[in-house]
């Protein structure tokens, strides 16, 4: 008897240890899965940050051979050497650089109906960038989990899912800034880093709804859905999972292209409403979990990008002065607006700007690029009266000139007010932040050829006097500059005649610049004139391949292509310079800018 009471209660001793054992051994196993989900998550910062090196190095490399070339050829007069491409950069350029995703078309929108857009493809680089992010999200959401075990894995693939969402927020709002620091490191724009910045948002909604969506199934299958909805009522981390993932699925839906293209203004104000709504829900979620981290780092980039804006906007804005705008109202439904900058700053070939004039626009500022920028005489009199010549102060005032084409929203109020106001122009205040860009140089090429449609000649209009002046001076290496500008109608010329007489008044300008305009809507023959050898008009619209052809056959060192207008005409130049890419030292550069 005594013997059976000493088995029995050996075996129990037994089994509490085997299942203390067990326990304890499962303890030790998620334990293992949590750490290895967070070091997913470092490999995958990590993988981004060494892409982006690498990147840099080669953005470097390309940077070092273009300033060598421009140190030789400013004073070279025969840059045959540069004229030659090598073969396999060439070929690197045609097939992978400039290379659309198939055929042609890449800047050019899908367009539903006339106002209404689904945006544009991306072009082969940006797909491969896409595919590769894509894959690396996919496989360290699977990697190493358990599938046999029908018991674990859905709680393990559940923790690996939503450590990844939350780990993808800090690229994500990185991407997204406007004072992004890998614009100026790598020379790639801020449509680039936007095209990222929104798949970078889907891809963490998915992981989200698989983050979700792996709860719910694994709770139904074990109690039902009547337990799951009991749990859901007062459990803070469900209701808040449930918030969250709300707010992720609107900011992806609100923000597709239509909408945002139909609606910027209200778009703008929905999506920094649901991505405070969504940031706060997910800092409760986490509480007290290793994850919150990567959120606080999320957050604190976020307000210190924003925290910086509002320093610089004030500083620029209100401190010794004020910003104000002089709207005038153009010929061809466009506004020309002349910033009188509160602070001087300098506005370099290529910039852009935000503006916000509350008048009109009430907080929302637009980007617009930098067409021409002066500093004009003031006469001030430090004394309050001006009693003797004596009395009078030379200072200098800075401006900057936009041109905007009126469209929908914004532009519309803007063109209409200035129309409204003596001689067609308005003088409002306003608030500039910038100047943002500048990631083009063409102070190395010998040949630099210029395509713009409609206002995109806002965006050349720098470059040109810059290399007219530079030539002048000896300083670049341009010898042949040759602007192709397309409008519909010869009064489109006014948008930018004060800057264009300027420019033609200068040194030597005859010498390297000339000027193609093709008018594609004249009313009569009598409207195309060329007034000189180096001004020519034509009716219709320009053979990009043919014009592209006579300039390589007089080309003067490598060729800079630089194009902006519209999607269509982008894609044009874009087939054009891959065609001769590699019989000819052809780069081709394209200014976009998309939101």
């Amino acid at each position: 008897m005594a013997t059976s009471v000493t088995i029995v209660i050996a075996y129990m001793a037994m089994s509490v240890y085997a299942q203390q054992g067990a326990e304890q051994q499962e303890a030790a196993r998620m334990a293992y899965y949590g750490t290895m989900q967070m070091d997913y998550a470092h490999y995958m910062l990590i993988a981004m940050a060494s892409i982006v090196t690498l990147f840099f190095i080669w953005k470097t490399a390309l940077r070092f051979t273009f300033h060598l070339r421009h140190l030789y050829a400013q004073a070279n007069e025969n840059q045959r050497y540069f004229a030659r491409n090598d073969y396999h950069m060439a070929l690197l350029k045609r097939y992978l650089v400039d290379a659309p995703l198939f055929r042609t078309r890449h800047n050019r929108e899908f367009q539903l109906f006339h106002a209404v857009n689904l945006g544009s493809l991306p072009n082969r680089f940006q797909a491969i960038c896409l595919a590769g992010l894509i894959a690396m999200n996919v496989s360290l959401c699977v990697l190493n989990i358990p599938f046999s075990d029908r018991k674990s894995y859905p709680e393990l693939l559940r923790n690996r899912t939503g450590t990844l969402a939350v780990t993808n927020l800090i690229p994500m709002v990185i991407l997204v800034g406007r004072n992004n620091p890998l614009i100026p490191l790598l020379g790639l724009s801020f449509d680039t880093w936007n095209f990222f910045h929104r798949w970078i948002a889907r891809i963490a909604a998915l992981e989200g709804i698989a983050h979700m969506l792996t709860f719910v199934v694994a709770e139904v299958k074990q109690s039902g859905w009547a337990a799951l909805a009991k749990a859901i009522q007062g459990h803070r981390q469900i209701t808040t999972g449930l918030i969250i993932i709300v707010g992720f699925v609107s900011l992806v839906l609100t923000g597709a292209s239509p909408l945002r293209h139909a609606f910027y203004e209200t778009f703008l104000h929905v999506h920094i409403l649901l991505v405070l709504m969504t940031f706060v829900t997910l800092w409760y979620h986490l509480q007290d979990m290793p994850q919150q981290k990567y959120l606080l780092a999320t957050l604190v980039l976020w307000v210190a990008e924003l925290a910086v804006r509002l320093i610089i906007n004030v500083y620029r804005n209100l401190i010794g002065g004020k910003t104000t705008a002089k709207v005038e109202a153009l010929p061809g439904d466009a506004s020309r607006i002349t910033l009188k900058l509160a602070r001087p700053w300098t506005v370099r070939p290529g910039q852009h700007v935000y503006i916000c004039i509350p008048s009109i626009g009430l907080w929302t500022f637009h980007p617009f690029s930098v067409a021409w920028s002066e500093k004009q005489q003031a006469l001030t009199d430090e004394k309050g009266l001006v009693m003797t010549q004596q009395d009078v102060v030379s200072t200098q005032t800075e401006t900057i000139s936009l041109l905007v084409r009126r469209r929908t929203g914004f532009t519309d109020r803007l063109y209409k007010h200035a129309s409204k106001g003596i001689d067609g122009q308005a003088h409002l205040s306003a608030f500039v932040e910038g100047p943002y860009g500048e990631i083009h140089n063409l102070d190395s090429y010998g040949t630099v050829v210029l395509f713009a449609g409609g206002v995109g000649i806002t965006h050349h209009i720098p470059f040109i006097r810059h290399l007219a002046r530079g030539y002048a001076d000896g300083v670049v290496a341009a010898r042949r500059v040759t602007l192709i500008w397309t409008i519909k109608s010869p009064e489109h010329l006014e948008w930018v005649r004060p800057w264009m007489n300027t420019i033609l008044q200068m040194d030597r300008r005859r010498e390297i610049l000339r000027i193609m305009l093709f008018i594609t809507r004249p009313r009569s023959t009598n409207e195309i004139r060329s007034p000189s050898s180096t001004i020519e008009m034509f009716s219709g619209r320009p053979n990009i391949q043919t014009v592209l052809d006579k300039e390589i056959e007089q080309q003067i060192g490598a060729m800079g292509v630089m194009v902006c207008g519209s999607g269509a005409l982008s894609d044009d130049v874009r087939h054009a310079c891959r065609q001769r890419q590699v019989s000819s030292n052809i780069d081709y550069i394209e200014e976009s800018f998309s939101w």
